[in-house]
């Protein structure tokens, strides 16, 4: 079995953590994908997976509108493993029960392991318990015909469950968070003990692979790259240049949108490298004149997104046998923008949901299954340097979404006086690479101030620093108060303008890291 073909499938039921699950497993070097519960059987079959996990959820399986997938994947006899909702669903649609729990179970739990063999194999009952992350309010009343208790836990008397003969299991808790202390250690039984995968999925691994694929789909055709000079599509120029060499031309938009200097240092580097043809097009004005007058984030995103296109296909057709468009697509954007359940995405991003329906160029998007953080260790692989590949995310979209409402050049020049202040101040107290981004938002509200005796009447800044590893969830970073307060003087008494800086204390979920 390559490395290749291994695969362990998650339905997706809406659960905040099925991204943890997928993380979980590639950090055992088995690759996974998420799909949404909608998935159809004929399309689940083509994907050959080694095991199949299913979600958690925030539905409840008596809901009139509960989501289901198709039951015939019972049938495939292919290993599965159900996480709380998904485990309910398992029992109900096999025939067990399911009923509301008359104490719900939300945060730690103690575990009581009853057979050490399947997913607890080695996990011996210990006195007090295993700590595990309980998150349901219904609970398995009785099991399915064929699965036997393998684990309780003071509320729920079937808090795992197994099959007898068949490869399915079943648990109330979540063993993909962190305090679920034995969680690891369970889905690595699961991948390994019962699906039979190997940790064969590496970066060198993915490197070959990759790149046979660019090369089979591109053939004699040349490529166009779009280079933003971020971690994302540095690597993807990086990973594109190795499979077809000179076939590659990547193009450098400024769209107005970006922080000071930057346009200028990215292309500094890359005609350093000396190894990628470069095109630079400055198209300032073309970008603010379609957002003028835009305040809708939705809005702003498409419009980037649509321009970007234009500019590429345009540049494309004074390039003979270009075909395609690569772009430093992640797997956080397409889950981000993809529906759930029939509800607005979360946001669209400028290269996912933000392109337009129809393009004369086709995608390369050879990154749009991996995680930030493994998109920074395939960069390091592919010889990009550190200080490239451990920058600080920037979106696609620039500045254009840490401006609430309208973008104008004289608000651009606000915003980027403000950040050049937090990066500069981050850099010089070490804080830069303690944490996963940090920047400056400008937003649409003006508040009274005094200065020099006088009262004024201007802008908001907010700063924003989160930590994270891979930007599905986030945690607002505890910077020192002598930091924050050194950063606030400085934006207050440099910047024109602006007479108040406030800090965001929100996390992701419920918040998202950027403001749009």
């Amino acid at each position: 079995m390559t490395a290749e073909t291994q695969k362990i499938l998650i339905l997706d039921f809406g659960s905040q953590t099925t991204q943890l699950i997928a993380r979980r497993i590639r950090e055992q070097k088995v690759y996974s994908e998420i799909h949404p519960y909608t998935m159809p059987l004929d399309k689940l079959k083509v994907l050959r997976p080694q095991g199949i996990i299913l979600s958690g959820s925030p539905a409840s399986v008596y809901d009139d509108d509960a989501p289901e997938c198709d039951p015939g994947l019972f049938e495939l006899g292919v290993p599965v493993l159900g996480i709380c909702y998904g485990a309910q669903l398992m029992t109900r649609q096999l025939g067990g029960r399911v009923a509301s729990a008359e104490k719900r179970e939300f945060g730690k739990a103690e575990l009581t392991i009853q057979k050490s063999e399947g997913i607890f194999s080695g996990l011996r009952a210990a006195p007090a318990g295993h700590q595990v992350w309980m998150s349901h309010g219904d609970r398995i009343e009785e099991p399915a015909p064929g699965f036997v208790i393998s684990a309780t836990s003071a509320h729920s008397p079937a808090a795992a469950l197994q099959h007898t003969e068949k490869p399915f299991f079943a648990v109330q808790f979540h063993p993909e968070v962190a305090h679920t202390v034995i969680g690891t250690d369970l889905l690595k039984n699961f991948v390994f003990g019962v699906c039979g995968c190997k940790p064969s999925w590496t970066v060198q691994s993915f490197i070959e692979s990759t790149v046979a694929a660019i090369r089979a789909q591109v053939g004699e055709a040349k490529v166009l790259c779009a280079l933003s000079g971020g971690v994302d599509s540095s690597v993807t120029a990086a990973l594109v240049h190795r499979a077809i060499g000179s076939q590659l031309t990547c193009i450098h938009v400024n769209n107005g949108l970006m922080r000071s200097g930057e346009s200028d240092a990215v292309i500094r580097f890359f005609r350093s490298q000396n190894t990628v043809q470069l095109v630079d097009i400055d198209a300032t004005d073309f970008f603010l004149g379609r957002l003028k007058g835009v305040t809708s984030p939705e809005e702003k995103r498409k419009i980037i997104g649509h321009g970007f296109i234009e500019i590429f296909e345009r540049e494309a057709k004074k390039l003979e046998a270009v075909r395609f468009l690569a772009q430093g697509t992640l797997y956080p954007d397409v889950i981000e923008s993809v529906t759930f359940r029939g509800k607005a995405p979360i946001k669209s991003h400028h290269n996912v949901g933000g392109l337009p329906e129809r393009m004369n160029l086709q995608l390369i998007e050879p990154l749009r299954e991996l995680f930030k953080d493994e998109v920074r260790l395939l960069g390091l692989e592919l010889g990009l340097p550190k200080e490239a590949v451990f920058r600080q995310p920037f979106p696609g979209p620039g500045l254009g979404i840490r401006i609430m409402g309208e973008i104008t050049a004289e608000r651009l020049e606000v915003l980027r006086q403000a950040d050049a202040i937090v990066l500069a101040e981050m850099k010089a107290s070490g804080w830069y690479d303690r944490v996963w981004q940090s920047f400056a938002v400008l937003l649409p509200i003006r508040t009274v101030g005094v200065m020099g005796d006088g009262r004024t009447y201007e802008n908001v800044v907010a700063l924003r620093a989160v930590d994270s590893k891979d930007a599905m969830t986030a945690d607002w970073s505890q910077l020192p108060y002598e930091l924050l307060g050194r950063i606030s003087n400085r934006i207050i008494n440099e910047v024109r303008g602006v007479n108040r800086v406030v800090y965001d204390i929100s996390s992701k979920p419920p918040a998202t890291i950027e403001w749009e």
